[in-house]
C-alpha cells in the first residue's frame, strides 16, 4: 500500500502546484502491475498492464534519461526497438537513443507528453553522430541537435543526410506501425526526396519533433480494451495537409479561452490497473 500513500502525496502536492492530480497518481507508481501484459485504452487516455522494461543497453541502442522511469511498455513496443535497432545496424547507422516509452503502468504524465499512455509509443532520437557507450548516469543531460533550420521551413543541411531518412523508413515499415510523427520540416524534405513511396504515408508532421521520432504502433492482438486511433490518410501526405503546416494558421494555433474542464475519465480497467499489487 506504500505507492498508494505517496500517490495520494504526490497528488495534493500537484493539486496545489496546478498540476493534474490524477497525472501524479501515475507517475507515483515505480513498478508495473502483476499479470499479463495488456495495452488499454488509447494513447492519450489509457494505461498499462504488466509493463516490461526496456534493458537500459542492448544491441544498437541505449536508452537515455532512464531515470525518469518512462521506459515501460508492452512487449510488441520493446520488439519493435529491437527491430529498428538491428536495421538500423545493418545499415551502417550508429547505436540509437532512446527516449520515452510509458509510466509503469502508463496512463497521463504530470509533464512532457499527452500520449504515451498506453506502452505502444516510443521516441527515438534522430542524432546520428557516433556514440560511445555511455554510463546510464551521463544519458540524463544530453545535448541533441535539431535538423530543423531556425524559422522552422527546412531541415538544415549542415546536419540533415540521407542516413535519417534511412533510420524513418525503418522505422516507417516496421511491423505493427500505425504511424511515424516528425517535424513539419522533415517532412517535407522527406516528400521531395521519396514523394510517392508508401512507406511515406506512415510518417506524420507534428510540431517539434525536430530533434526524434514518435513511433506508435497499433493495438496488438489479444488486447479487447486497447482502442487505435484513426488511421493516417490514404497517400503519401506529401500535399496541401502537409502546406498547412507552413502557414501563418498553423504556426500560431489560436489560444483557447474556453474554462479548464474536468479532465476526461480514464478506461474502467484502468483503475484496477492503478490499484493492483506490484509485479
Amino acid at each position: 500500500m506504500l505507492h498508494v500513500l505517496v500517490a495520494l502525496l504526490i497528488g495534493s502536492a500537484a493539486a496545489a502546484e496546478g498540476l493534474p492530480a490524477r497525472a501524479a497518481d501515475w507517475a507515483a507508481v515505480v513498478q508495473p502491475s502483476a499479470g499479463p501484459a495488456r495495452s488499454i485504452g488509447t494513447t492519450n487516455l489509457g494505461c498499462l498492464a504488466g509493463g516490461v522494461a526496456l534493458p537500459a543497453d542492448g544491441p544498437g541502442w541505449q536508452a537515455v534519461r532512464v531515470s525518469r522511469n518512462r521506459h515501460w511498455g508492452h512487449p510488441t513496443t520493446l520488439a519493435l526497438v529491437e527491430h529498428v535497432a538491428a536495421r538500423a545496424r545493418e545499415a551502417g547507422l550508429p547505436d540509437l537513443w532512446i527516449g520515452d516509452i510509458a509510466q509503469p503502468r502508463g496512463g497521463p504524465m504530470p509533464w512532457g507528453h499527452a500520449s504515451h499512455q498506453s506502452g505502444l509509443d516510443v521516441d527515438i532520437w534522430l542524432d546520428l553522430r557516433p556514440k560511445p557507450r555511455l554510463p546510464v548516469a551521463q544519458r540524463e543531460d544530453l545535448d541533441i541537435p535539431s535538423l530543423v533550420q531556425p524559422e522552422g521551413e527546412e531541415v538544415d543541411p549542415a546536419r540533415w543526410s540521407a542516413r535519417h531518412a534511412t533510420l524513418i523508413r525503418i522505422a516507417a515499415e516496421a511491423p505493427g506501425v500505425d504511424r511515424v510523427l516528425v517535424n513539419p520540416a522533415i517532412k517535407r524534405r522527406l516528400c521531395r526526396d521519396h514523394g510517392g513511396e508508401a512507406w511515406l504515408r506512415r510518417v506524420r508532421p507534428w510540431r517539434g519533433h525536430d530533434s526524434h521520432m514518435h513511433v506508435r504502433l497499433r493495438c496488438p492482438a489479444g488486447n479487447p480494451d486497447c482502442r487505435d486511433i484513426a488511421p493516417p490518410p490514404e497517400g503519401d501526405g506529401c500535399d496541401s495537409t502537409l502546406a498547412w503546416w507552413f502557414t501563418a494558421e498553423a504556426r500560431r494555433p489560436p489560444t483557447s479561452t474556453a474554462r479548464p474542464t474536468a479532465p476526461p475519465a480514464m478506461p474502467a480497467a484502468c483503475t484496477a490497473v492503478l490499484a493492483s499489487p506490484s509485479r
